[in-house]
């Protein structure tokens, strides 16, 4: 054999060594680099964020909980970047129809998943009609420190500019977020944070309906990164009372709407019917009508606990304001809205029937 073959066939054998060497290089390299990455897991639900519509200029009309978990996470591939990410469907339903049985089974799964140690964050999909109330039943009853940021979208995935994969892309950057630990559930849309407790869906359309209107929201997403400038003082997650573990059922919580010449049907309606708590979402200060009161009496008499709430939206309920509150044994609903006030009521009634002690964990959370 020729000088010249040999060295060509050591070169062909050198070049094959360098190019596996560097494909394992390669390879560890990004082996390395995911590594370093946050383990986020989304928990589907379903709602607009996985909608669709009859064409891309269909914002309104659409089919809501359409798209599963998988087609959601491929439509960002950016998402590798910021976390390694798994998906479940946990249930695919547009969210007016979210219930009392599907807050159960959301907030267990993430509490198993928060307790394994190779999960850091948790971002739920949902649809933007109850995200306020799913966030908050979260904050009150899940138990880590570790983030949990729920997220949906105002328009379907078919629409024009649809805002559901940057919403999806800022909640798992948020969810991998060192900074969001210990800030309780957050709900992340239109590139801005806020506090489960404090956010409400304020317009039916818009991409900016999410706001925490006069507390205020908690910070920014811009740039891949997650800035807070505030955090609420209301205990939440691992500081709450509530223990959802081995709970199958929720106490029976309504809510009557305050208004001009309202009468007693819906509130009567509502005790025949088992509930256990009324939310009285009154006008103004949360006022109780002349017409009202003797039914709200009659019902705490048969154990009922009634709270006062206001249809106004912000502000506080005034103990003893509106109503004497300690005369009638009632509880007041402090600046939660009568949606939130119902889901604190509910928990509270897995604890307690006292109304002094329910009072408190109003003042608390």
């Amino acid at each position: 054999m020729s000088t010249r073959k040999l060295t060509l066939r050591s070169f062909h054998s050198y070049a094959l060594m360098m190019f596996g060497a560097l494909l394992l290089s390669t390879s560890v390299a990004q082996a390395q680099d995911q590594a370093k990455l946050p383990n986020v897991v989304i928990l589907a639900t379903g709602g607009t964020i996985a909608g669709t519509g009859a064409d891309s200029t269909t914002t309104v009309g659409y089919t809501s909980a359409t798209v599963g978990v998988e087609k959601l996470i491929a439509a960002v591939p950016e998402l590798k970047k910021v976390a390694n990410v798994k998906g479940e469907q946990v249930f695919q339903i547009a969210s007016e129809s979210m219930t009392n049985d599907h807050w159960l089974k959301l907030a267990k799964r993430v509490n198993a998943l928060l307790a394994q140690p190779d999960v850091d964050g948790i971002v739920i999909t949902h649809g933007t009609d109850t995200i306020e109330e799913t966030a908050y039943f979260l904050d009150l009853t899940v138990k880590s420190r570790k983030p949990v940021v729920v997220v949906g979208a105002m328009r379907p995935s078919t629409a024009i500019s649809a805002d559901g994969p940057i919403n999806l892309y800022n909640a798992v950057l948020l969810a991998g977020s060192k900074d969001a630990i210990g800030k309780g559930v957050l709900v992340s849309l239109n590139d801005q944070i806020n506090s489960a407790r404090e956010v409400s869906k304020t317009n039916t359309s818009t991409t900016d309906t999410f706001k925490s209107t006069e507390l205020g929201m908690l910070g920014y997403i811009q740039g891949n990164k997650a800035y807070f400038y505030r955090q609420s003082t209301r205990k939440n997650t691992v500081d709450t009372e509530f223990d959802i573990s081995k709970l199958d059922v929720l106490p029976q919580v309504d809510i009557i709407y305050g208004y001009a010449n309202m009468t007693r049907a819906a509130l009567d309606a509502q005790v025949a019917s088992g509930a256990k708590g009324i939310i009285q979402a009154g006008v103004g200060d949360g006022s109780i009508a002349a017409q009202m009161k003797t039914p709200l009496v009659e019902a705490r008499k048969k154990g009922v606990i009634i709270v006062r709430a206001s249809r106004v939206g912000q502000g506080i309920v005034a103990r003893n304001g509106e109503a004497n509150d300690d005369e009638l044994d009632f509880v007041v609903a402090d600046t939660l809205n009568a949606q939130k006030a119902r889901i604190l009521l509910m928990l509270a009634l897995t604890k307690t029937k006292d109304t002094k002690e329910i009072q408190r964990m109003f003042y608390t959370y």
